[in-house]
Formats: C-alpha cells, sequence, structure tokens
C-alpha cells in the first residue's frame, strides 16, 4: 500500500472506532501530541487540530504477512470499558479488512485497543 492508502487505512479504522458507542474520542499518541505542540502557527492562529487518525497507528507486521492496528480511544462512563474495548477491536478489525479487500489486497488484520481515560459522559474533551 502507498502512504495515501495507509493514510486511508488510518481514516476507515478511525471512523469505525468513533462509531461505537461509549467511544468519546481517539486519544494521540505522544509523538503525535508533541508535533503539534511544537508546530509553528502564526501569530492570531489556533494552535492545528489534531485528526482522529492521529490516535490510530497503522503498521506492518514484521514478515510482511498483514497489518497491526493500534488503538488509543477516551471512553466515556456509560458502559463497561472492557465491553466498549471488544467492540472497538472487533469493528476497527472488520472494517479494516473490509478495507483492504476492497482494495485488491485482502490480509490478515489483528488489532490491539488501548483505553488511555474515562470520562464522565459530559466531559468528552
Amino acid at each position: 500500500m502507498t502512504t495515501a492508502d495507509t493514510a486511508s487505512l488510518l481514516n476507515v479504522a478511525a471512523e469505525a472506532a468513533l462509531a461505537i458507542p461509549g467511544v468519546a474520542g481517539l486519544q494521540p499518541r505522544f509523538a503525535n501530541r508533541l508535533a503539534a505542540a511544537t508546530a509553528p502557527t502564526r501569530p492570531g492562529t489556533t494552535p492545528p487540530h489534531m485528526p482522529p487518525e492521529a490516535g490510530i497507528r497503522a503498521d506492518r507486521a514484521q514478515d510482511g504477512s498483514g497489518w497491526h492496528i493500534e488503538v488509543r480511544c477516551v471512553l466515556t462512563e456509560s458502559h463497561p470499558a472492557l465491553d466498549i474495548a471488544g467492540h472497538v477491536h472487533d469493528r476497527v478489525r472488520t472494517a479494516v479488512s473490509s478495507h483492504l479487500a476492497t482494495q485488491g489486497a485482502a490480509e490478515p488484520v489483528t488489532a490491539t485497543v488501548t483505553v488511555t481515560r474515562i470520562v464522565a459522559r459530559h466531559d468528552t474533551a
């Protein structure tokens, strides 16, 4: 897959994760947050918006046999965290597998879901 295809893969995974009830958002990795914080901005402008894909990481398996997707998510306290994480895992894996199949690149997909925080329902920042 090309870089543009990897970007669409990240977008598919982010959309799938965010569609799960109880997912408040995706948590960018430290490197993404640091890069955004140090990016130059013009005076009077707001800092750049962090896209949801920043909370997703997609890597080729070490042996080249497929993809591994890492999802870092913030959950609301409305549902049991373990249930939500399981739903995120399943939906992301299915969505990415389907996306790869439509691109003619059906490959195995594994996923890891990390819950970085649980927030009150009204505090979904």
